[in-house]
């Protein structure tokens, strides 16, 4: 018979990673055979996939990546500051003000998640609910009374989007900083009067909408121009990491599983990209592999989100010209063949699958994992490249945490015996005040606007997202390398507060019944 395995895993930040492999063999008679085997296999961090909700690879029938910053890993920080420059420049050649070329990137600035107000010019970052746990205006850090001012309830309506923009992009984080810069210098350039809404200079009034619109359009000129793909293609070596174990995860995916790529670049971008990722100099008397054998389907300019919705029209691409072929694609999936356009329920006809049966694979919190698992119920899988640094602070800050963990139990105590009828009232400002240097103290190990995760013990609005759409994530999707394909990733289980309340109340009767035990056999 074959052999059943059992794959076991249960991973958290707080612990290294174990997998324990049970093999129940039976020998040729039904006999059950005495050479259970065990195996432990301990992972490092960066090498770690972390679980949300408990996903069975076995059951995977078809696995789909995005390409730009999940295949294809720009290198940070020079891909950022490159896209930071061309905004920069463009700005400048369009009318703005020449003294912010002075301007350079500075990496320990922005992170992922942010969100702008366009209406007073000011970068927040809040948690799930939309309470501001930090605030700038500019390169300026506004506290207690300044924020009370902007922000009465220091909160926010996200769903306000007209007035706030959510920053979830690696590819925003240019944008990003460069918006911070235009806020900054007219802060501080004497020719312009600062008003709440933006700046005055003579007869013109530059509002802070219009300055992050101006930006949003170079943004988009940029990427829309293709001057930005130019300029990465004619310098690969700088801006891509080539990582040789890339076409083995591929080609032991392919073994398993039917694989797709879904990519909102234009096929020669994607070609250019891919062919310097996955070809290889043939080997003596091998033959060399075409990028496109190692999926399925591959499907470019896909326009995600709205991929995942109603879609766009499919059509074929001449691979040869790059060029799109007429009319919409209507015939059976072919090996080799280029899409353009589509829609995900085009791709799950096309490979014949369905939902829960696809892992998709992004690092676009809202393009690629949000809007695959709310319209489509695919398993998703989020990449954060930002892990690999969040793991190492927390790693070496993690006393800061415990700390703050140790002031809340505390603060719990204080109040714990207190009811409708108390007169006392705790004096707790000089925990409140330490809590919030330790809090500080954490932030800025991560960056000026500290952790894309957590400020503190709150967590931050991208966190409550990743916690719910993506059932795994790691630092990179190469990271599937050190799991088999049929693998079992298990979730921890997460109790309500009133179970956690329960539990920590039958925790304590049992450590109660066992001291008590200790004392009556030590008298006997």
């Amino acid at each position: 018979m074959h052999a059943k395995k059992l794959l076991r895993m249960r991973e958290d930040v707080g612990m290294s990673a174990t997998l324990v492999l049970h093999t129940g063999a039976m020998d040729a008679g039904g006999g059950a055979s005495s050479s259970d085997a065990r195996k432990v296999k301990k992972r490092s961090f960066d090498q770690m996939v972390f679980v949300n909700r408990t996903v069975t690879m076995e059951d995977i029938q078809c696995y789909g990546f995005d390409m730009d910053y999940t295949l294809a890993v720009y290198k940070s920080p020079d891909y950022e500051s490159l896209g930071f420059e061309m905004i920069r420049d463009r700005m400048v050649s369009v009318g703005y003000p020449r003294e912010l070329l002075s301007y350079t990137y500075d990496p320990s600035f922005p992170t992922r998640g942010l969100v702008i107000d366009t209406t007073s010019g000011n970068l927040l970052k809040v948690d799930s609910n939309g309470n501001i746990l930090v605030c700038s205006h500019g390169f300026r850090f506004l506290k207690g009374r300044d924020v009370h001012d902007y922000y009465p309830n220091k909160f926010i309506q996200r769903d306000d989007t007209d007035r706030f923009h959510v920053l979830n992009t690696l590819f925003n984080l240019s944008e990003t900083y460069f918006y911070s810069c235009l806020v900054d210098f007219f802060t501080r350039c004497n020719r312009y009067t600062n008003l709440p809404k933006g700046f005055q200079h003579g007869d013109l009034f530059m509002s802070y909408r219009s300055m992050f619109q101006d930006v949003r359009d170079t943004m988009d000129f940029i990427h829309d121009t293709g001057i930005l793909k130019e300029r990465t293609i004619k310098n690969m070596e700088k801006y891509i990491t080539r990582d040789p174990n890339l076409p083995v995860l591929l080609s032991r995916i392919k073994a398993v599983a039917k694989v797709f790529l879904a990519t909102n670049s234009d096929y020669s971008y994607t070609e250019a990209i891919m062919n310097y990722l996955l070809e290889n100099k043939p080997t003596l008397g091998g033959e060399k592999k075409s990028w496109r054998s190692f999926f399925d389907l591959i499907v470019v300019d896909t326009k995600k989100p709205l991929f995942f919705a109603e879609g766009t029209v499919l059509r074929q691409v001449d691979t040869d010209t790059g060029k799109l072929r007429m009319g919409t694609y209507t015939g059976d999936l072919h090996a080799g063949t280029v899409y353009s356009g589509g829609s995900s329920d085009v791709i799950c006809d096309l490979l014949d699958v369905r939902g829960k049966d696809i892992l998709y694979v992004g690092d676009h919190i809202f393009g690629d994992i949000l809007k695959s698992k709310k319209r489509q119920g695919w398993r998703t899988f989020l990449v954060v490249p930002e892990l690999t640094k969040e793991l190492q602070v927390w790693d070496q800050k993690k006393s800061l945490f415990e700390e703050l963990k140790r002031l809340d139990v505390y603060l719990a105590k204080l109040y714990k015996h207190l009811d409708s009828g108390s007169q006392e009232c705790p004096d707790i400002r000089t925990i409140q005040t330490r809590m919030k240097v330790l809090t500080y103290r954490m932030d800025m190990s991560y960056g000026q606007m500290g952790s894309l995760l957590r400020s503190g013990a709150r967590q931050t609005l991208f966190a409550s997202q990743l916690l719910r759409y993506a059932d795994l994530y790691s630092s990179a999707c190469i990271n599937l390398l050190h799991y088999p394909f049929n693998y079992l990733f298990m979730a921890p289980p997460v109790l309500m507060p009133h179970e956690s309340a329960a539990q920590h109340a039958a925790d304590l009767a049992l450590s109660e019944l066992a001291c008590t035990n200790n004392m009556v056999m030590g008298r006997n």
